[in-house]
């Protein structure tokens, strides 16, 4: 007979909203006790574990069963995305076909809380036959497991934060935390770059800051708003309005850039009551005027703006020639901001 979920268990009593905040914090001060409790074995083991990892020609193999697997999972992707090439294994398909994922060239960095998982076990002595460095991440050193690796990681913990002492809990914290303290070492050894974690993030924010080029996002062609210096400030101000960046360069014969006109620059010739029919923009506009290189940053132009506290840039070559206009909103757009 089946029974309903709602008689499942049924708290015995109501628990009052004190009560969970006082549970939750447990769990998060044993999980914090179990973290720190990790500071000392980052010890020579540790070092151990980065330079076979460094000398690595293949990739890092990490495995573990259960709760061990998905933290396993978590690391395998937090190496590959710092620069060390890793991938995920389960340890009861390895037995099964997967192991032939592993080669010679590899390293595998094992992960059992007891150190004594069936699965894992299985295919210890396929692994060591075929040659292959072995780190273990237990809980407990003198498991089978630790005791076969050329590498253990010690990362017991006092208690579970599981009041029944039972569910993984701050055991896979603190198998997550020596992951990272490793892919992090990892990363700082091997020099990895900004520039680096972009190429492996395009679709994300920091790969659209780092990779993306001012030329890629530009205002180009009959979309540069320019006129000539012999114009007028009436005249300048229609080509602002048509173009609607805020802002006009000031080009010579030559398409040389020689000054910029922006709203702020309008508002200060109105305050000083300049006739905008008859004044000439060469008079009136800020020689100069702030720009960039279409091969810049588009990252570099937010800093340049944040700096000078505009919303616009001219982009300009070698010969101040003007190549377009990069606004604000363009950044906003390509998600840089």
């Amino acid at each position: 007979m089946a029974i309903p979920l709602n008689d499942f268990n049924p708290p015995s009593r109501p628990i009052d909203a004190a009560a969970l905040q006082a549970l939750g914090r447990r769990v998060l001060e044993i999980e914090r006790d179990a973290v720190a409790a990790l500071l000392p074995r980052v010890d020579a083991a540790f070092v151990a574990a980065c330079r076979l990892m460094l000398a690595c020609r293949g990739r890092v193999v990490v495995t573990g069963m259960g709760k061990s697997g998905h933290i396993g999972g978590k690391i395998a992707a937090t190496l590959a995305s710092t620069g060390t090439p890793a991938f995920f294994v389960h340890p009861g398909e390895a037995s099964h076909g997967d192991l032939g994922m592993i080669t010679r060239s590899d390293v595998v960095l094992g992960l059992s809380n007891s150190g004594e998982t069936t699965e894992m076990l299985t295919i210890l002595p396929l692994i060591k036959r075929m040659g292959v460095p072995l780190i273990a991440m237990t809980g407990r050193p003198t498991s089978t497991l630790a005791q076969t690796a050329e590498v253990h990681i010690d990362v017991s913990v006092a208690q579970e934060a599981c009041p029944l002492n039972l569910t993984p809990t701050a055991s896979t914290t603190a198998t997550l935390a020596m992951g990272d303290a490793l892919a992090v070492a990892l990363l700082e050894a091997r020099g990895f770059t900004p520039e680096d974690f972009a190429l492996s993030h395009p679709g994300g924010t920091l790969g659209r800051r780092l990779l993306l080029k001012i030329r890629d996002v530009m205002q180009v062609g009959a979309r540069i708003p320019k006129v000539g210096a012999e114009v007028t400030l009436s005249e300048a101000l229609l080509e602002m309005s048509r173009k609607g960046l805020g802002m006009t360069a000031i080009v010579d014969a030559d398409d040389r850039a020689i000054g910029v006109f922006t709203d702020g620059d309008l508002r200060r010739v109105l305050d000083a009551g300049v006739d905008i029919r008859r004044a000439k923009i060469s008079e009136v506009m800020t020689r100069g005027g702030r720009s960039a290189g279409a091969d810049q940053l588009a990252a570099e132009a937010v800093n340049l703006m944040e700096k000078h506290k505009i919303t616009a840039l001219m982009v300009l070559d070698d010969e101040r020639r003007i190549q377009g206009v990069i606004h604000m909103h363009d950044l906003l757009r390509a998600g840089v901001v």
